[in-house]
C-alpha cells in the first residue's frame, strides 16, 4: 500500500474484502471523489495481478484463445479481453499492455492472477510462449480523471490519446463488417524508470516496479495530484456503469449481459471458446438479463448493501443481484446490479431495505 498520511486500509475496514491490500481512503472520501470526477487523483491499485506474456507468437496465440482480435495488436497498443468457458461465460478479463516485445495482462486482485495463468499455461501446447505471473514484481497504479493524460507528462510520458473503442454492430451483421482490430485501443508508452503508462475509460493505468511504488506516488503528489482511495475510484466506476468480474458477474454472466461485448469481444473475429454463445444471443438481439445502475433511496439506512444482495419487486420476487453499492458525491447511494432482461425501467423495487429506482440513461462511453 502506497505510504502516505491519512491512509486507511481496506483491510483496517473489511478484512474480507478481495481489495485488502489498498487504502480505502485518505480522510475524505467525498473529496477523494470530487477529484477524481473533476480533475485528477492517484488510486493505489497495486493489489491486481500482473501477467507478462513474452514470446514471438504471444500475440497471434491470445488472439485465437480469447475473445478479442489481438492478431494486428501493435508495439504501443492496449485493448480488453475475456477467456469464456465453453459455455460462453465470464471466467476471467484482462487489461492488455503491448510493449516492447511482451503482452502485459492486468486482472482482478486476488487468485484471478494464478488462475488465468494455469489456463495459458494448459493451452500452451507448443507455441512460443512464456507466460508468467510477474505481481511480485510490477504494480498498478490509476491516474483517474480528466486531467489524467497531463499528470502522467509529470513522468516523462506524452502520447496517450483518447481511447478508441468500436460501436457494437447491429444483429446479424454482414461478415467482414467489422474492421480486422481490437475493439478497444488504447494508447501505451514507456515509463523512462522502466514500465509503461496506457490510456483507459477512466484515466491512465501506470504498471512501475514495485519497488519504486511510492517514490512514484512522491512523484505524483509533489506535482499536485492528490491521493485518493479506491472507495473513491469505486464510485467513480459505478457511475460509469463498468463492471467488474466477481462483481457484476456471477457463475452464468454472459458478456452481452454486462456491456463487455465493446470493449472486450470482437463478434467477427472466428473461433475461440464460448464464441457460440456470443454470436447466438447477439444474432437474437436479447441477453436473459442486463446491467443497470439503482439509485437507493438509503431512508431505512444509510449503508450500502452487501455484494450480491437481492434485488426484489413488489412482490417479493427476486429478479437480479447487487454487484457493487457506493456513496457517490452527487448521486447519494447508487449500485451496479444485473436484473433480467424484462424487468422494466419503471419498476418498483427493494434492495434490501432500500426502495431503489432504475437509472435508464446508457453510460455513452460504452454504447455505439
Amino acid at each position: 500500500m502506497i505510504d502516505l498520511p491519512g491512509a486507511v486500509a481496506v483491510g483496517a475496514i473489511d478484512e474480507e474484502s478481495p481489495d485488502v491490500g489498498v487504502a480505502a481512503h485518505y480522510g475524505d472520501p467525498n473529496r477523494e471523489q470530487r477529484a477524481l470526477a473533476t480533475d485528477v487523483g492517484l488510486v493505489d491499485r497495486s493489489n491486481r495481478g500482473v501477467l507478462a506474456v513474452p514470446g514471438e507468437e504471444r500475440v497471434s496465440w491470445l488472439h485465437t484463445i480469447t475473445t478479442q482480435h489481438l492478431a494486428a495488436l501493435a508495439d504501443g497498443q492496449g485493448s480488453e479481453l475475456l477467456v469464456l468457458s465453453p459455455h460462453g461465460h465470464v471466467e476471467h478479463h484482462a487489461l492488455v499492455a503491448e510493449l516492447d516485445g511482451t503482452t502485459w495482462l492486468d486482472t482482478e486482485p486476488g487468485p484471478a492472477a494464478g488462475e488465468l495463468l494455469g489456463f495459458l499455461e494448459k493451452m500452451r501446447f507448443f507455441t512460443r510462449v512464456e507466460p508468467r505471473d510477474a505481481t511480485a514484481e510490477w504494480a498498478v497504479l490509476s491516474l483517474v480523471g480528466p486531467r489524467a493524460a497531463q499528470a502522467a507528462a509529470t513522468l516523462g510520458v506524452d502520447g496517450l490519446t483518447d481511447p478508441d473503442t468500436l460501436g457494437v454492430p447491429a444483429a446479424k451483421f454482414a461478415a467482414g463488417s467489422v474492421p480486422s482490430r481490437p475493439t478497444s485501443r488504447y494508447a501505451v508508452r514507456p515509463l523512462p524508470a522502466g514500465g509503461w503508462a496506457r490510456r483507459g475509460p477512466l484515466g491512465v493505468d501506470l504498471l512501475v516496479p514495485r519497488g519504486s511504488v511510492d517514490e512514484v506516488a512522491g512523484r505524483l503528489t509533489a506535482a499536485g495530484v492528490p491521493a485518493a482511495g479506491l472507495w473513491a475510484y469505486e464510485a467513480i466506476r459505478v457511475a460509469a456503469r463498468i463492471p467488474r468480474v466477481g462483481f457484476e458477474t456471477d457463475h452464468r454472466t454472459i458478456p452481452a449481459e454486462i456491456d463487455l461485448v465493446a470493449p472486450a469481444v470482437h463478434l467477427d473475429k472466428g473461433c475461440y471458446r464460448g464464441q457460440e454463445t456470443v454470436a447466438r444471443v447477439h444474432n437474437l438481439g436479447r441477453p436473459p438479463r442486463r446491467l443497470v445502475l439503482l439509485h437507493l433511496d438509503g431512508v431505512a439506512t444509510d449503508q450500502p448493501p452487501a455484494k450480491g444482495t437481492p434485488v426484489t419487486t413488489d412482490d417479493g420476487r427476486t429478479v437480479g443481484f447487487v454487484g457493487t453499492a457506493v456513496r457517490h458525491f452527487e448521486l447519494g447511494m447508487v449500485a451496479l446490479a444485473v436484473v433480467k432482461r424484462n424487468v422494466a425501467d419503471d419498476a418498483r423495487l427493494t434492495v434490501g431495505e432500500s426502495a431503489a429506482a432504475i437509472d435508464p440513461v446508457p453510460e455513452p462511453s460504452r454504447v455505439a
